[in-house]
């Protein structure tokens, strides 16, 4: 057992998917799945049970999955600590970030513990959309952004998943979607939609998917704001497909109109992907403040 096999476990126990935990670890899922193999022998027992739309964690799975999150922080603890012995006393950070990174990573929060332990770093952010975001990296203006992961990736950069979650459609409650499951992208091809301006990546996925099925859409509505695009669906004049989180956040938040969702066949579900990109090798971002930050916020390194 060693801490790559623990962080795939980790990631499949958070994901409940096998799919979905590959595409966040940059993994193929066939490699995935050999490692969580080798670890269930090595511990004498299977840790997930598995289904065909999800998996469970089996008891023996639950007491691992607190003991293999504590040995990653202690592990991150460890780098981290040793990066600040080889001196980040002065320096700069400049990140980049798409508007939707909100439900994934708590970006404030990080940064406010990236000061907290490197006090002489001065701290930059830019909000921007994902092209501009990747052009700025490859100039060397950013040392990271995180933003959806780019179709091909150039020589020069390389990438850390972080979030890789299947969209759903929004709908209001009374609509006759509200609460249906396996869904295809063809059972809404007479349905009206809102949905985002086409610079953002959210969009470019949604579209991506229609192209590659051969369908059309109608969007009535295209707004450049989120918390917009749900209130157009909460009062039922239009539909949206968001990733799962930000649906759920809504759907937790009392101050709004409430929504409802539906959900897609496992083999017709677009997966949402988020990444952190910079330059080097995935081991190794060529500024070591980026990779301090990337070990703080516990970014497993990516695998082949």
């Amino acid at each position: 057992m060693d801490l790559k096999q623990l962080e795939h476990f980790v990631a499949v126990a958070e994901e409940r998917h096998f799919t979905r935990a590959s595409r966040r670890l940059n993994l193929v899922q066939s490699g995935l799945s050999a490692s969580i193999r080798s670890l269930e022998e090595d511990l004498g027992g299977p840790l997930f049970i598995r289904s065909t739309r999800r998996v469970d964690l089996t008891p023996a799975g639950e007491v691992l999955f607190d003991e293999a999150r504590r040995v990653l922080a202690a592990a991150r603890d460890a780098r981290h600590a040793v990066t600040q012995v080889h001196g980040l006393a002065r320096g700069r950070l400049s990140i980049g970030a798409i508007h939707s990174l909100a439900p994934f990573v708590d970006l404030p929060a990080s940064l406010a513990l990236f000061r907290a332990a490197f006090s002489g770093i001065d701290i930059q952010l830019t909000l921007d959309g994902s092209r501009a975001l990747l052009d700025q990296v490859r100039e060397g203006r950013l040392d990271l952004a995180f933003t959806q992961p780019p179709d091909a990736l150039s020589d020069d950069l390389a990438l850390r998943m972080f979030a890789c979650e299947g969209m759903v459609v929004a709908c209001a409650t009374r609509h006759r979607l509200a609460g249906a499951s396996e869904l295809t992208l063809s059972d809404l091809g007479e349905e009206t939609f809102a949905d985002l301006r086409p610079d953002w990546s959210v969009r470019r996925l949604v579209d991506r998917s229609f192209a590659a099925a051969g369908l059309q859409r109608s969007i009535a509505f295209e707004v450049n704001d989120i918390p917009m695009l749900l209130e157009l669906v909460a009062e039922g004049l239009a539909i949206a497909m968001v990733p799962e989180s930000v649906a759920a956040e809504r759907v937790r938040d009392t101050r709004g109109t409430p929504i409802a969702t539906a959900t897609f066949r496992e083999r017709e579900e677009p997966c949402w992907e988020l990444a952190a990109v910079f330059k080097g090798s995935a081991s190794e971002p060529v500024a070591p403040i980026a990779r301090a930050f990337l070990d703080l916020l516990g970014l497993p390194d990516a695998a082949v």
